[in-house]
């Protein structure tokens, strides 16, 4: 079709008053006929064909570009939360340093006067309540000296359902508190009213009860340790809103108006930078040395003071102080948590182990057990974030080697036992996938061969990130591979049973389908994991059910020519089908086939014992493919019950038959079952296992294995 026939009919189909049943009236009142119309055809789907590949095509560049859109979105965030950071701790620094020289230029100024210094230095942010303000400039061990933040404290908090703890807590100071509106943090769709309650080391967060003026419902509470605040850039009709991280989860507020979430975003952040500055203080106090008492103006004699002194020398010597100011280890939760949010799981066990070197071989008094509190919720946190990456929840591809990240933290973290389980339940989760997978199509042996291919695979690429990942852990991880190893194979028996024992294939497909199998087991062994004995332990039912069934088959369909056996030499017609015969029992085994070949196509044989003999050497080679050890007796006896069939029934045939040419055919036909075929069995059967098989000679060796009445017209078997 040429271009401007092609671009025509395009713009003739996208035309706004198109309409199908009146363009294919048109189409077929003007055509000649049904060749033209099987043109046009034609050329419409080549034009369907078209555009849907430019549909493909532009699906895939938008695809691409929203990708990429999303992954600079992600850098731009990252980027800015890092910025956001640290221009807070740049503020914090810079507005330290008047708190710092205060002391020093107030030195000799009396408590009030202290007081009233800090007041005018905290500047015109501090957001307390009126009442909060009136009492700050008092001494806080004076009657009364926290009676005014308590009281609007409790006031506020009496309208709150759930709170009655806080009530209860002493030394609670409210600093802020204002309505807020909740928006969900995916799709910007407004959720509830709530009422923020800031106060100086926490962030209650209440519902609003709309049926109660005035009255809200505990909905949350975060401390302001683990808390950060995130201020959302305005994108009308969306704005004045500020986030709050928590981990695991974040929420987005809206205030009433600019001059509002400014207010919010000031006073949360002094109030955590004053709970810190708080806590450093009350650290350095606790891990400074107590000075000795002052001695007295007035002391003792020299000979009242000296028996003084003496119990004094057994006394221990003061620990150890440990230096907890450190910039790094005072920003070392905050520095864990945003690690956590960017997922910066190995900069988060870095600063883990940073801090483990630091205070090893070092005492721990309360401020460091206060410091190692507040690190255990944070390994806590990371230790779930790692869990929750090996979930069988979590995207299943990638391989074993999507894993290695979180299963290598853990194991850092000290959490060994507890990657190994979660690793190999998430490799159980993609093997049981894979398997679930696989489209049944096609003949079972290529089913088959796609579903080793896939299971041992994956095995195999288990083993070695297994192998990669706890090379240095306890043993027990390794008996636990072989636990889930030994699982695993469950999961695939399962799945080739019902494939090829549960539909009833042939005998020989079912060889064929283990035969593959054993060798992708054997090639696993060549690497270090032999798993042979578990699918021969897993198959050994199915396998003995398959023989046992196949022996039932060959046994009735000798019986049934038993039944129509006349003692006739077999007559092929054409050299071709006698020729034929000879390569099937060469294959059987029988080399020296040619001294039964007769004249012309006539073979001295009848053809009941050639068709046994070519089926029982058949069944022998196909059970010898499935054969183990723990199927010996079960091969043996099967071949003893087919074989017995023939002997007993040529064993009747000839003491029952009474004319002596018939009788010379049987005894011919005898000696080629005694003679030519059980030794071709009792020799490959030796070969295939490997030892010789007691039972199949006394088979041989004796000519009347069953005594059969000779007046008895017929045969037993």
């Amino acid at each position: 079709m040429s271009d401007s026939g092609a671009s025509r009919l395009r713009r003739q189909l996208e035309s706004g008053g198109f309409e199908a049943r009146l363009y294919v009236k048109q189409l077929s009142q003007q055509s000649d006929g049904d060749r033209d119309l099987q043109e046009h055809r034609q050329r419409v789907q080549a034009l369907a064909e078209e555009t849907a590949q430019n549909l493909k095509r532009n699906v895939y560049q938008n695809y691409r570009q929203f990708i990429e859109t999303a992954r600079e979105i992600s850098y731009l965030e990252s980027e800015m939360y890092q910025l956001s950071h640290l221009l807070t701790e740049q503020k914090s620094r810079l507005e330290s340093i008047p708190l710092a020289l205060l002391p020093a230029a107030a030195a000799g100024a009396p408590a009030g006067e202290d007081a009233a210094a800090a007041a005018a230095a905290a500047g015109p942010r501090a957001r307390a309540p009126p009442a909060a303000a009136a009492a700050a400039p008092r001494d806080p061990a004076a009657p009364g000296g926290e009676e005014g933040p308590r009281r609007t404290l409790t006031t506020l908090l009496e309208k709150v359902e759930g709170c009655r703890a806080l009530l209860e807590a002493p030394g609670q100071r409210l600093v802020y508190n204002g309505d807020l509106v909740e928006y969900e943090a995916d799709h910007m769709a407004q959720l509830q009213r709530v009422h923020g309650f800031l106060m100086d080391d926490c962030l209650l967060v209440a519902t609003w009860l709309p049926q109660r003026r005035g009255a809200y419902r505990y909905d949350a509470l975060y401390p302001l340790d683990g808390l950060a605040v995130v201020n959302v850039k305005d994108n009308p009709p969306m704005k004045d809103m500020f986030k709050l991280l928590m981990f695991p989860e974040s929420r987005i507020f809206q205030a009433e108006n600019a001059k509002v979430k400014r207010e919010w975003l000031e006073v949360l952040e002094e109030t955590k930078r004053a709970l810190g500055e708080k806590r450093r203080r009350a650290q350095e106090q606790a891990a400074a040395p107590r000075a000795p008492p002052a001695a007295p103006a007035r002391g003792p004699p020299a000979e009242e003071a000296a028996p003084a002194a003496e119990p004094a020398e057994p006394a221990e010597p003061p620990a150890e102080r440990v230096d907890l100011s450190l910039e790094w280890i005072q920003e070392l939760p905050e520095d864990l948590d945003v690690c956590i949010a960017q997922r910066d799981f190995e900069g988060a066990v870095d600063l883990l182990d940073k801090l483990g070197r630091y205070l090893e071989d070092k005492p721990s008094p309360p401020p460091v057990k206060e410091l190692r509190a507040r690190v255990d919720e944070r390994v806590r946190q990371l230790t779930d974030v790692l869990v929750f990456e090996l979930s069988p929840d979590r995207s299943l591809r990638g391989g074993p080697r999507a894993t290695r990240r979180a299963v290598s933290q853990l194991i850092r973290l000290g959490q060994g036992t507890k990657a190994c389980e979660l690793f190999l339940r998430n490799r159980a989760a993609a093997v049981h996938t894979a398997l679930r997978q696989l489209r049944i199509e096609g003949a079972t042996l290529l089913y088959i061969h796609k579903l080793c291919h896939v299971f041992f695979t994956s095995l195999l690429e288990t083993a070695r990130e297994f192998e990669t990942d706890f090379a240095g852990t306890d043993s027990g991880c390794y008996s636990a591979f072989v636990v889930w190893a030994r699982s695993a194979m469950g999961m695939f028996v399962d799945a080739f049973s019902k494939q090829v024992f549960d539909s009833k294939e042939s005998l020989s497909t079912a060889a064929e389908c283990v035969k593959v199998a054993k060798e992708h087991c054997r090639q696993l062994g060549e690497m270090g994991l032999d798993l042979t004995f578990v699918i021969h332990a897993l198959l050994v039912k199915d396998i003995r059910g398959a023989l046992h069934s196949y022996k039932e088959i060959i046994i009735e369909a000798t019986k049934h020519r038993n039944s129509e056996e006349m003692w006739r030499r077999m007559n092929l017609m054409t050299p071709e089908a006698l020729g034929k015969l000879r390569e099937e029992m060469r294959s059987c085994g029988v080399g020296d086939f040619e001294q039964y070949t007769g004249d012309d196509c006539w073979v001295n044989l009848s053809y009941t014992v050639v068709a046994f003999t070519k089926q029982t050497m058949g069944f022998l080679e196909e059970a010898l493919k499935l054969y183990f050890p723990e199927l010996h007796m079960v091969l043996l006896e099967s071949l003893v019950e087919v074989i017995l069939v023939a002997v007993q029934h040529v064993d009747y045939s000839l003491r029952c038959e009474q004319d002596p040419e018939k009788k010379a055919f049987i005894r011919q036909n005898a000696s080629f079952l005694y003679e030519t075929v059980l030794p071709v069995v009792e020799k490959r059967f030796e070969e295939g296992v490997g030892k010789p098989a007691k039972q199949l000679q006394d088979l041989r060796n004796t000519s009347r294995l069953v005594r059969v009445n000779p007046e008895s017209t017929t045969s037993v078997v």
